[in-house]
């Protein structure tokens, strides 16, 4: 329409007047169709009308003060008395017309407003995911697969048993004497009401039982890993735990020599450690092997000595020997015909000197600050 310019403030782009009132219902018709038109068309970019729009409309067509019916109402006495009558019934038609159509518009625009609030509450999709929290393997978990990672290659394979045992599983059918110190109360937890003698329930100090239990259950050749917890009555400190994890690996066939547990060690060795790594035997004592070594690795952090290795240049990571005859006669395994070799490694140890792990305890404290690390 002719008249018609843009209002600034509020929401001026929907809303639009005339320098005057239209002088006559019909133009008042058009006006508030192309007015309509003009604020619907400004409003579809974000979706359509919504309830502060057509609040404007209602105000600038039906106030009491300053609206274009009421305005149109204030002229009748201005027109010709024959023509009063007509020009009244007009005016209220056109009010019922606008009244209609804004109550209908601001229904969709306030339906319009409760869909908009409530997508409000809703994913929204263009923002990143969330990624949530990633659990990790334990270290131990970690050093524990790489070892038996590490013998798998050579043929072993990963033997289970309970951790409470028997005095005999535990000491006896290895060979330990009666007076040996490791039979005590005072280094073993002995289950309270758990028997007497070889029947002696304990809590096992080390995984050997598992080679036992493996040796009466099948022939040889035997290729075996056996890793578990172990309990000792240590004081608790950064290098004593009463709950420790261990490794323990048992070879029994014909004709097995000293030379195959040399070199079984030299190979897990390179595998774990790495190709440039190195074994120096010392001989030992552990009553069920015989002879027994220390198994020592040359130092994987340093060429000349590191407070690690102590500056001598080797870690003791584990203890070995040929399985001792009474072992094999005891697990139904004739000694004459058979020999074997046996080794025994603290995962917790291993765990320790790889990831530079100053404290034991952290192992078993589930602190996520300590755990939340990626271990390798």
């Amino acid at each position: 329409m002719s008249g018609i310019r843009p209002e600034a403030g509020g929401s001026g782009e929907l809303r639009a007047v005339l320098p005057g009132s239209p002088a006559s219902v019909e133009e008042a018709r058009r006006l508030f169709a192309d007015e309509l038109s003009s604020a619907e068309a400004a409003a579809s970019v974000r979706g359509g009308l919504l309830p502060a729009d057509v609040h404007e409309l209602k105000v600038r067509w039906l106030g009491k003060k300053q609206g274009v019916v009421t305005a149109l109402l204030s002229r009748l006495r201005e027109v010709p008395k024959d023509e009063k009558a007509a020009f009244g019934a007009g005016v209220n038609a056109l009010k019922q017309e606008v009244e209609a159509r804004l109550d209908a518009l601001e229904a969709d625009a306030s339906a319009r407003a409760a869909a908009l609030a409530e997508a409000a509450k809703a994913v929204d999709v263009t923002l990143p995911p969330r990624v949530p929290p990633v659990g990790r393997l334990h270290p131990l978990t970690v050093v524990r697969r790489r070892i038996e990672h590490a013998f798998r290659g050579l043929g072993y394979e990963v033997a289970d048993g309970p951790e409470i045992e028997t005095d005999w599983y535990n000491f006896e059918s290895l060979n330990f004497p009666p007076d040996h110190p490791a039979r005590d109360s005072v280094d073993t937890f002995f289950v309270e009401g758990g028997g007497t003698g070889r029947d002696a329930l304990l809590l096992r100090t080390h995984t050997s039982p598992v080679q036992m239990r493996t040796m009466e259950g099948r022939k040889p050749p035997i290729r075996v890993l056996c890793p578990g917890r172990v309990y000792r009555k240590d004081d608790i400190d950064p290098r004593h735990s009463p709950v420790f994890h261990q490794m323990e690996g048992l070879v029994v066939d014909e004709g097995i020599t000293f030379a195959d547990l040399r070199g079984t060690l030299s190979a897990f060795a390179k595998s774990f450690f790495g190709g440039k790594a190195e074994v120096r035997l010392a001989p030992t004592f552990f009553p069920f092997v015989e002879p027994g070594v220390d198994c020592a690795v040359s130092c994987v952090f340093c060429e000349k000595g590191c407070r690690i290795c102590s500056y001598s240049g080797w870690i003791e990571i584990m203890g070995a020997g040929m399985v001792h005859p009474n072992v094999l006669a005891n697990g139904g395994i004739d000694p004459e015909r058979y020999t074997g070799f046996a080794f025994g490694m603290g995962i917790d140890r291993i765990a320790m000197l790889l990831h530079g792990i100053p404290d034991l305890r952290l192992l078993f404290e589930n602190d996520v600050r300590f755990l939340d690390r990626t271990w390798s």
